[in-house]
């Protein structure tokens, strides 16, 4: 560390934002009166003792002194260049200012201690750090060699060559560090640091840091300097070859006898000989105009160039001939997709009053034409997105699919304004000139994923796009200019008929896709998911073949869902595992599968019916388990309830209810509960034991949200199996609203209901007598495969789903009719 001597009284030379560091050689204007009584001072101080005069140069940073400064000598007072008085001063040691004391003039003297630089000798162990006039070892040789060839570096590109030679003569550490001062691009501050870091070693480690980041900056401003001017003199090169080509094409248009044109008049005769709407015409004329008049350099003019681009290549008046083969679009549909018979009806409709109405010649009527809007509503994998592109080839027009899920910009739809860059029109344009006519099958994907955010709601934007009575005069932001879709056939998919905006639905005409039933589960596997699977797989139609059985096996008791997703995999899991081991000499081919051979391919089965399982195992073999039915996200499904009693010990009362219920579900659950307590002595129920124990209702798959009133009969069973001690029926499945007079009242979702309770090997049903109706849309083949039970009172369904009394149990319920 450097180390201390004598005290010294000095008078104060002090510099406004201006460090000075020792080695430095600095004329200061005599003219300044602090400066002047500090050199006055210093003179004549020096009359009473030998040597020049001495001055402390202290720093003044905002009016502040700085704790460290260098004592200076006087070495010649005299005239500046501008011929000012002035005094050369060089800087000589550092000196750590004390006390204030007095002295001859008019100057401020202080006490201050000379602060010494040499470094002790180092102690083994020590970091290495040399003395005055020692060789430079380890890291100090290295840290000195860096700094030289920095500062060589930054004083080349200056052109200061002479300053070269002085800075590598220099071999003190404590000045090659001070030889910093010089440098111009040191601010105050950083000088201030080198000058307070008295130890040589960290204020060269400093000085060449500093120094470093300086190069570093200079390198970052010159490569932008660089890149802006290469920016600048590619775009004169480009202005004067343009110039020169312009020149050179008027050159030859001369020579050639052709008269001098230009890009727009290229545009105007495009727009001339295209064959465009009276309406289009006039405002691509209007923009051909503006384009004349706007300079080459005018970003407009680009602007304009994009949109005459994309209003000539929209299919105005192209139109593809529908194939009005009605019979043949029905058998087309019926190739491609097992049942669905609702939607195949309504293209079929849909075909036959196109064919009618252009054999009557009207074709448009009141400037629309007959398209089509239909919503295919159903659960996921029952081929919603698939049936676009049949609709299409049975129609004979083409098919372009325009994905909504997670759209959530409003322009997206309708398009941005020409002023934004990038601008764009909307998907809906877009599908139009991808397809080249003016009536595709335009399948919007997805639409009840569409969401809304702070730029817009694109449900909003479809409500134009999507009303037969308006899209014959859609207007899109980028076009301006009107466009018919009335000839489009547009089919939406959803999944939550309830998650689509109610106006956006009105515009639509809803398609319920429900599901499949195992029969046409085994139809579609057979006819289009295995032969798909096959040739992914490698294999060829003959090498492996699966009998009904076995389709039927993977259809019912491996996959249970309304679609046929699951079923795909696992035939795909099938046929690759039968790959690989024929690929390993473990299995030889051609192959018959049989429902047999399942378990050795795919496992054990997910899905047992109720049916084929034992007493013992059946979800119902204890009283107090009901079997409902619901309608999920992924269709129908089967739903079990539970009830319990609370020890009367406990003391708790009331109703508990678990499982993620929803308010309706869990008013329901009050309902079942209230009419039990009123109507129990006449339905021969101990209802006491509702008073003194607590019921508690649960419904498995806690992790799933349940709510809606069609559980009030399955609670309602639930209860009254668990009080009479009567087990409720393997095979019946209910469903049914619950009043607290008894009634039954109507629910929704029947079909998905009855194809659910089919899946599950259910063979009676019970529902309400007002749903009755709705039969009419089951399948006949289901409902021959179920009992179904149309009620209008609770006392029905009790007596329906109790199994009779045994063993001394409680009496049969009487039913009260």
């Amino acid at each position: 560390m450097a180390a201390e001597s004598t005290p010294l009284a000095l008078p104060v030379l002090p510099l406004d934002d201006e460090v000075v560091l020792p080695g430095m050689v600095v004329p200061l204007d005599l003219s300044d009166s602090e400066v002047r009584a500090a050199v006055e001072a210093a003179q004549a101080a020096a009359t009473s003792e030998p040597g020049k005069p001495r001055v402390l140069l202290v720093p003044r940073i905002d009016g502040t002194y700085a704790a460290t400064g260098i004592l200076g000598t006087v070495e010649q007072v005299g005239r500046l260049a501008d011929g000012d008085p002035g005094a050369l001063i060089r800087g000589r040691d550092r000196v750590r200012i004390g006390a204030g004391t007095t002295g001859p003039g008019a100057a401020l003297w202080v006490e201050g201690t000379r602060i010494d630089e040499t470094v002790p000798e180092r102690s083994p162990g020590s970091p290495l750090r040399p003395g005055k006039g020692d060789p430079y070892p380890g890291q100090v040789a290295e840290l000195v060699t860096e700094y030289k060839a920095l500062a060589t570096a930054w004083l080349r590109k200056r052109g200061a060559w002479q300053v070269v030679d002085r800075v590598q003569a220099i071999d003190d550490v404590s000045a090659l560090a001070d030889n910093s001062g010089y440098s111009p691009f040191l601010s105050t501050e950083q000088k201030l640091a080198l000058l307070e870091t008295a130890d040589p070693v960290a204020r060269l480690k400093l000085a060449t840091q500093q120094l470093r980041d300086h190069l570093a900056e200079q390198d970052v401003a010159e490569s932008i300097a660089k890149d802006v001017q290469d920016g600048v003199d590619k775009q004169q090169r480009e202005f004067l070859l343009r110039r020169q080509l312009e020149a050179v094409r008027k050159e030859l248009r001369e020579l050639n006898g052709e008269q001098e044109g230009e890009e727009s008049d290229d545009y105007r005769s495009r727009v001339e000989a295209a064959d465009l709407p009276e309406k289009v015409r006039e405002a691509a004329l209007k923009e051909v105009d503006k384009l004349e008049r706007s300079s080459d350099q005018s970003p407009e003019g680009s602007w304009i160039r994009t949109w005459l681009d994309t209003v000539l290549e929209m299919p105005w008046n192209e139109r593809t001939e529908d194939a009005y083969d009605i019979q043949g679009a029905r058998a087309v549909l019926d190739a491609e997709h097992a049942g669905l018979t609702d939607v195949k009806e309504r293209i079929t409709e849909y075909l036959a009053v196109r064919k009618r109405r252009a054999e009557r010649g009207l074709g448009v009527v009141g400037g629309r034409r007959g398209g089509a809007v239909l919503a295919l509503v159903g659960p996921p994998g029952v081929g919603k997105t698939s049936l676009g592109e049949s609709v299409a080839h049975a129609m004979g027009r083409r098919f372009v699919r325009v994905a909504l899920g997670g759209v959530r910009d409003e322009a997206e739809i309708r398009g941005h304004r020409r002023t934004y860059v990038g601008a764009l029109p909307g998907r809906i344009v877009r599908a139009v000139k991808e397809a080249g006519a003016m009536n595709p099958v335009v399948l919007l994907d997805e639409i009840d994923k569409v969401g809304s955010d702070f730029r817009g709601d694109p449900s909003a934007a479809l409500l134009e796009v999507l009303d037969p009575a308006q899209n014959h005069t859609f207007r899109d932001h980028y076009l301006e200019v009107e466009l018919d879709l009335s000839d489009v056939v547009f089919l939406a998919t959803a999944n939550v008929l309830e998650a689509i905006p109610e106006a956006l639905a009105d515009r639509m005409d809803i398609v319920r896709l429900d599901g499949y039933t195992e029969d046409e589960k085994v139809v579609i596997a057979r006819d289009h998911l295995l032969p798909r699977q096959l040739e992914r797989a490698g294999l060829a139609t003959d090498e492996v073949t699966l009998d009904e059985g076995a389709l039927r096996k993977l259809a019912g008791e491996y996959t249970r869902e309304a679609g046929v997703r699951a079923l795909e995999r696992s035939i795909a899991r099938l046929l690759r595992k039968v790959a690989a081991q024929h690929e390993l000499g473990e299995r030889e081919l051609p192959l018959t599968v049989g429902d047999g051979d399942l378990r050795a391919l795919v496992g054990r089965p997910h899905h047992v019916p109720e049916s084929a399982q034992e007493p013992a195992e059946r979800r119902t073999a204890v009283p107090g388990v009901a079997t409902g039915l619901a309608v999920t996200g992924a269709g129908g499904d089967v739903l079990y309830v539970e009830a319990s009693l609370a020890d009367p010990e406990t003391g708790a009362a009331g109703l508990t209810l678990t499982g993620q219920l929803g308010d309706v579900m869990k008013e329901s659950a009050q309902i079942a509960l209230s009419f039990l307590r009123s109507h129990g002595a006449e339905l021969e129920l101990p209802v006491g034991d509702l008073k003194e124990r607590g019921a508690h209702i649960h419904f498995p798959a806690g992790a799933v949200p349940k709510d809606g009133p069609s559980a009030g009969v399955t609670m309602t069973t639930a209860l009254a199996s668990l009080l009479s001690g009567r087990l409720v029926r393997t095979d019946v499945a209910m469903t049914g609203e619950v009043s607290l007079t008894g009634r039954v009242l109507p629910i929704g979702g029947v079909k998905q209901k009855l194809l659910a309770a089919h899946r599950a090997g259910i063979t009676t049903v019970i529902i309400p007598k007002r749903n009755e109706p709705d039969l009419d849309d089951v399948p006949a083949h289901v409902l021959d495969g179920l009992d179904v039970h149309a009620v209008t009172d609770v006392r029905q369904v009790l007596e329906l789903a109790l199994s009779p009394a045994t063993n001394g149990a409680a009496p049969e319920v009487p039913v009260a009719v």
